[in-house]
């Protein structure tokens, strides 16, 4: 069975963006850049919602001339990486894409069970659809050094208690990585 990884960037308050929508202190660093293509060159699947979809598709297959070595090769990676987007709005997807508009749920169920490989998931609607019914089997929590005191929360409520159980820490300059898997 293929393994879902949830991984985000998350303020010191649980936020994934602040009350604007912007998410400009998640900026990576080299090391931490790195870090992330190293991770997404290891997957066989990214799931995408259609927020995080747009906002990725509007970027990384179009970089400004200036781009570092670093980000010209995540821009590779994502743009040819197979990508499931989730979405009841669009009608078209790129960049190696398939498009589902059906229930994501026995959707990421049919994913998990074709393979053993690894896949993540983008979005946090997606992942808030995907947690009460136990697919998601390793958080991956980037925490940055800022208090946004509001926003959109990293995690939505829950009807029942999640159990994790810590399996890494790792610290980079601009964030510190928490890694937990799903009891």
């Amino acid at each position: 069975m293929r393994t879902l990884i949830y991984d985000f960037g998350v303020s010191l308050d649980g936020y994934i963006n602040d009350r604007d929508g912007n998410i400009d202190w998640t900026d990576p660093d080299d090391e931490l850049h790195q870090f992330h293509n190293d991770r997404f060159r290891r997957l066989e699947l990214s799931l995408h919602g259609r927020r995080m979809y747009e906002l990725m598709a509007e970027y990384w297959p179009h970089l400004p001339e200036d781009a570092s070595p670093i980000e010209r090769d995540f821009a590779e990676l994502w743009t040819t990486t197979p990508k499931v987007v989730f979405s009841r709005t669009l009608t078209e997807v790129h960049w190696n894409s398939r498009l589902v508009s059906d229930d994501a749920v026995e959707e990421v169920r049919r994913l998990k069970a074709e393979g053993d490989g690894v896949m993540e998931v983008g979005g946090a609607n997606l992942a808030a659809s995907l947690i009460p019914h136990g697919l998601i089997d390793e958080y991956q929590v980037f925490v940055s050094p800022v208090l946004l005191g509001g926003g959109t929360p990293m995690f939505p409520p829950l009807e029942k208690r999640v159990d994790l159980r810590l399996v890494e820490t790792r610290q980079f300059t601009t964030a510190v990585m928490l890694r937990y898997l799903a009891d």
